[in-house]
């Protein structure tokens, strides 16, 4: 893929020198750029988030919202600080969020308890959406063919949000895929279209536990990957009546929870 409307942006990219074996040859190569944010809410540090620059407002937006917050607005903070975005958030409780930070860190030792912790942010999807297996089953290959950074680097992670027609509305890259979500939804947000219960999410590698909990908070009924998903994404996805699509290549998929919305 070439041409100018495939090009990374600038931002994202950056030249490091390499030597190529067994040739021996020194070149350029384009690698991701990847440096911290700090996440502010009234001028507060509650997060750093290890993410490859812009679309820094949707992502602190997103990364708010998906943390059960309920963010307004994001913009550069007052004292001018590079890597910085300053949040909004009517209510802001920083003991709430450290306590749901502890729960979200501990899947790994109690499962239930995480799962809990997203109930309290997010309700069951309550969405009718049904959609064609043959329109899942191309999501990947057109979410692949808009991955600018992706096609110059190799290492960046992709979500994308789609209509019920398979049209692309918005696509992220990262080189963190819960950050790509966190893009997504907080375009989503600015654009007025949460919850997204007519719409569908894709992403490009695996289905951890927290893509499974964003699109559960953002209201989004099919969350659509090219990877397997872990055992907890299944359970948070079955108690959250999202359906989960995974291993979706060569237009075969395999559904895993509410395979009703498949049809």
């Amino acid at each position: 893929m070439t041409g100018e409307h495939l090009q990374a942006p600038a931002y994202s990219t950056r030249r490091v020198g390499t030597l190529r074996l067994p040739g021996g040859e020194r070149e350029d190569d384009l690698v991701a750029v990847e440096e911290p944010l700090e996440i502010r809410i009234g001028g507060e540090p509650v997060a750093v988030t290890m993410r490859t620059p812009g679309h820094d407002e949707e992502l602190a937006l997103g990364f708010c919202l998906t943390e059960g917050l309920a963010p307004v607005a994001a913009r550069v903070p007052d004292d001018l600080a590079a890597n910085t975005v300053d949040v909004d958030a009517a209510g802001f409780d920083p003991e709430r969020l450290r306590r749901h930070f502890y729960t979200s860190s501990s899947c790994g030792v109690c499962g239930k308890g995480a799962i809990e912790a997203v109930r309290v942010a997010a309700k069951p999807v309550e969405s009718g959406l049904e959609v064609a297996r043959d329109l899942i089953a191309s999501l990947p290959a057109r979410l692949r063919e808009s991955q600018r950074a992706f096609e110059a680097t190799g290492g960046l992670h992709a979500t994308g949000l789609f209509d019920s027609a398979g049209e692309l509305l918005c696509l992220r890259e990262d080189v963190g895929r819960h950050n790509a979500l966190d893009k997504v939804v907080g375009w989503a947000l600015g654009e007025r279209l949460l919850p997204l219960s007519s719409h569908v999410l894709c992403v490009s590698g695996r289905l951890s536990f927290e893509l499974v909990q964003k699109a559960a908070v953002a209201g989004c009924p099919v969350l659509v990957a090219v990877g397997a998903p872990s055992s907890l994404a299944v359970e948070l996805a079955e108690d959250r009546a999202v359906t989960l699509c995974g291993w979706v290549r060569d237009g075969r998929l395999t559904v895993y929870t509410e395979p009703w919305r498949i049809v």
